[in-house]
């Protein structure tokens, strides 16, 4: 069972700003106290909406996972599709398929959550929500953000732990879905 703190108290925010604002964040600079000592300090946060991903697998236990290029490691990566939750998706869930639709053209009437945790809670406010979409189709023809563009490719389901494992797959957030998928079929 998890053990739960005692002793440990919540820093005091003292004043907050954001300091810089883009499309798809803002930077926030807090003053907070220490409860321990008294002692001020700033800590900078990132402000961003909520970010989904969804792992497709197909009747036939294939995953559709894409290749995409990242600007943050300018280089290519193999993922499953996700994104932003837009202020137009009604829900997180929403905001997945339409994210799974947009990049590789599956979809699936059978879409459950798996969970959400919070990406990098040390400097970051958001939540990603992982979904799963079972018996998948290829219905849609893809289509991009402008600064985006995807390559569809299926990969039988029993290859992923070998692709971690290789470092193909190296997105911290498509890891933790493919545990979340574990976890749930742990549990059936």
């Amino acid at each position: 069972m998890a053990h739960y703190p005692k002793d440990i108290k919540s820093w005091q925010r003292l004043e907050s700003e954001t300091v810089y604002t883009c499309r798809i964040f803002s930077l926030r600079k807090d003053r907070n106290r220490s409860p321990r000592d008294g002692r001020e300090h700033d800590f900078f946060v990132l402000e961003s909406g909520d970010w989904v991903n969804i792992i497709p697998i197909t009747s036939d236990n294939q995953v559709v996972l894409i290749h995409q290029h990242r600007h943050g490691i300018n280089d290519i990566t193999l993922e499953i599709p996700g994104g932003m939750v837009d202020a137009e998706d009604p829900s997180p869930l929403h905001a997945a398929r339409r994210e799974m639709q947009e990049e590789t053209g599956y979809d699936s009437d059978d879409v459950i959550s798996l969970g959400a945790i919070h990406p990098n809670p040390a400097i970051q406010e958001n939540r990603c929500h992982t979904f799963l979409a079972r018996n998948v189709e290829k219905r849609f023809e893809t289509h991009f953000d402008t600064t985006e563009e995807t390559e569809v490719i299926l990969v039988p389901m029993v290859q992923i732990p070998d692709l971690v494992r290789q470092g193909r797959i190296t997105h911290s957030l498509v890891v933790t879905a493919f545990y979340w998928y574990d976890l749930l079929l742990r549990n059936s």
